[in-house]
């Protein structure tokens, strides 16, 4: 295998958020609000993975980390055995459902990719990028990697990704309850409330709401987005648990948000607008909401990301 001359490389991921609603495991949304950074070294040694990372929270082992799971991987499929640094910049916050573990396992699987000259196929680098995903859900997930890495609106369907651009006049706010204390491995714990069986009339509904949000974002069309943003599946038995949900949704549609739905796994909350005017009076309106409930939060608004890239 060609190695190259370089001793590290850099990439940077976007937050991303999941499912719009009825596209649970399937939508992901990159945003370009906040971004993980994610530099790779050699070192001298053989088989080391060193995780240096600004966020203490976040798990210092390689087998316990989402990028760290990555390289490792990566490390395992490629005969590669030198000892890594992994050096890890969050800027997303764990736990809150806008894709932080997946941000920085995108990041990861771009930058090694690009250290050794891998040549890796998109596809592929997502499939990478989904190992990180076990570190927080337990599992290997797609939706968010797949925005991170590919930018834009992405639809996953057996492991191939869809990349919509995003209309240009398609703005959203998120509120995130920074008080919440959010458990370890949350993607886990919002599926454990999940319902084994649904009504035929409820996953109808579901699929129709989904297509109408493709063939919005196919037509670059922000309403028919919103119309389609209705999930009677996932949404109401996740809602209770998120401290102020009724009174964020309901503030954030009657100060002008088109639509208002869980981000991911939640706890925070996501508004979908036809142009920025009226931002900052729905993020204010979301803030009060979650005050409420007697709980604080972060709130930003943005557009779509292009996806991860090289530094």
């Amino acid at each position: 295998m060609a190695r190259v001359s370089v001793m590290s490389r850099t990439a940077i991921a976007p937050c991303s958020t999941a499912n719009l609603g009825p596209g649970y495991d399937v939508f992901g949304l990159a945003l370009d609000a906040l971004e993980d950074t994610v530099r790779i070294t050699k070192m001298l040694g053989s088989g080391k993975i060193v995780i240096k990372n600004s966020d203490r929270a976040i798990p210092a082992t390689a087998e316990s980390n989402s990028a760290g799971i990555v390289v490792k991987r990566m490390m395992s499929d490629f005969q590669i055995d030198d000892s890594i640094e992994i050096q890890i910049t969050k800027g997303v916050p764990a736990g809150y459902g806008i894709g932080s573990s997946a941000a920085s396992a995108a990041a990861a699987a771009i930058a090694f990719n690009a250290l050794y000259n891998l040549k890796i196929d998109k596809n592929k680098l997502i499939e990478y990028a989904a190992e990180g995903e076990i570190a927080s859900a337990g599992a290997k997930h797609y939706d968010n990697v797949s925005a991170s890495v590919l930018g834009g609106f992405v639809i996953g369907h057996k492991r191939q990704f869809i990349r919509i651009e995003p209309p240009r006049d398609l703005f959203l706010v998120v509120a995130v309850p920074i008080s919440i204390q959010v458990p370890k491995k949350k993607t886990e714990v919002a599926r454990s409330v999940l319902p084994k069986e649904v009504p035929l009339k409820s996953v109808v509904h579901n699929v129709s709401g989904a297509s109408t949000i493709v063939a919005g974002f196919a037509l670059k069309d922000v309403e028919m987005i919103a119309r389609g943003i209705d999930d009677i599946i996932v949404e109401p038995v996740r809602k209770h648990l998120i401290p102020g949900y009724d009174s964020v949704k309901q503030n954030a549609l009657a100060a002008g948000a088109l639509a208002v739905t869980i981000s991911g796994a939640g706890p925070s909350m996501i508004a979908f607008l036809k142009s920025g005017k009226k931002a900052n009076k729905v993020a204010d309106a979301m803030a009060k909401g979650f005050l409420e409930a007697d709980v604080k939060s972060m709130t930003f608004s943005c557009c779509s990301s292009s996806g991860s890239h090289l530094a």
